[in-house]
């Protein structure tokens, strides 16, 4: 109800109708209705999702401002509070290293 409040029974946003999807779909395992400790343990830390892989490509694809698929200085500095709010980088410490990839 903070998020969307149906009232008067009008019709649902578009958003709505996809989580209510994603929940019936994906996170409501066992399909009864409501989510379990282990379907929330599968939702918040899924075993088949790379989290650090899944924040370097989309760093990589919200900076690469060439599409080469290789970042260079000017993107990274051009993009630099992407990297420093980011986990991948931990939170920007990662960037003050030497690196010969730079």
């Amino acid at each position: 109800a903070d998020m969307f409040a149906n009232e008067e029974g009008g019709p649902e946003p578009d958003w709505v109708i996809t989580e209510r999807e994603q929940f019936s779909d994906f996170r409501d395992l066992n399909k009864d209705g409501k989510m379990d400790k282990e379907e929330i343990q599968h939702w918040i830390l899924p075993q088949d999702y790379d989290h650090a892989l899944a924040e370097a490509r989309h760093l990589v694809y919200e900076s690469d401002a060439d599409k080469d698929k290789k970042l260079t200085k000017e993107e990274i500095l051009d993009n630099w509070n992407m990297f420093v709010g980011s986990q991948a980088t931990n939170y920007g410490e990662d960037l003050t290293r030497n690196h010969d990839e730079l």
